[in-house]
């Protein structure tokens, strides 16, 4: 019998017997309640509230202008509609990096306030401290290293990370670090596939991957790209599962030439 099948709810516990007995782990972004709905219904795992809704919601450029009200906004309209998923909680640039008591109450307010059932720190050992702390107060904490978005000024680029010798070493070493620490999962962002399976291999956490190769336990998207709603962004680990930007363009413009022409409402469709 299939662990998908066995876990009426996602746990943390969950996950890891998931790892344990080779089941893949499937993790897609939601940002809002109608999306959740239909994301936990088709069967995914774990919900990421991402602070990608700072792009994808908000038309951003980058994922650091969101805030922590806006997240909990975000986090709490995804917990309402999910009854399955595990749901994770990205904690917005500036809530958690460099001190630790700022992220503790920043984690307790996402906790407080959406309903969510754990958050998602980006950086190793220099966030140790947050995460620590975090975990003592009996918040569950995801791990996220590799290409960290909210780290793109320092990186000054989202080409893959990892490539050199140094950095790869580094990399092992945080995610050894962050699973000590008691971290639960651990995403791996645009790394290379053979590290990204080292990694795996490595530890007894899940490692869930996005541009980071087969080798790890689950994989990551961000919904509205793998659903083709948004066509400027085309990195090579992207597969768009459906066209939506179509469908919807194709949907409005029908309704907008059956208002102009006076196609609808029908008097069937009025009262």
């Amino acid at each position: 019998m299939s662990v998908h099948a066995e876990f009426k709810k996602v746990t943390t516990h969950a996950l890891q017997e998931m790892k344990r007995q080779g089941e893949k782990i499937s993790m897609l972004t939601a940002y809002d309640y109608t999306m959740a709905l239909l994301v936990d219904r088709a069967g995914v795992d774990v919900v990421l509230v991402g602070d990608s809704a700072s792009n994808v919601m908000a038309g951003h450029e980058t994922t650091l202008p969101i805030t922590l009200d806006h997240m909990i906004y975000h986090a709490s309209s995804v917990v309402r509609g999910v009854d399955r998923a595990l749901v994770v909680v990205d904690m917005p640039f500036g809530t958690y990096q460099g001190n630790s008591k700022e992220a503790l109450s920043s984690a307790v307010r996402i906790m407080k306030e959406s309903g969510g059932h754990a958050v998602k720190l980006e950086g190793g050992q220099e966030i140790i401290d947050s995460i620590e702390r975090i975990l003592r107060a009996g918040i569950p904490v995801m791990g996220h290293l590799g290409l960290t978005p909210q780290s793109i000024y320092k990186f000054g680029t989202y080409t893959v990370r990892a490539k050199e010798e140094a950095e790869a070493e580094k990399l092992i070493e945080d995610a050894l670090a962050l699973e000590k620490a008691g971290c639960f999962a651990l995403v791996l962002e645009k790394i290379p596939a053979s590290l990204a399976k080292k990694v795996s291999d490595a530890l007894a956490i899940p490692v869930i991957g996005i541009g980071a190769g087969q080798g790890v336990d689950g994989q990551v998207l961000v919904l509205h790209d793998m659903l083709g709603m948004n066509h400027n962004f085309n990195p090579r680990f992207l597969r768009r599962y459906a066209n939506l930007d179509t469908v919807i363009h194709d949907a409005v413009s029908h309704y907008v030439s059956d208002v102009k022409e006076l196609k609808f409402p029908t008097d069937q469709e009025s009262y």
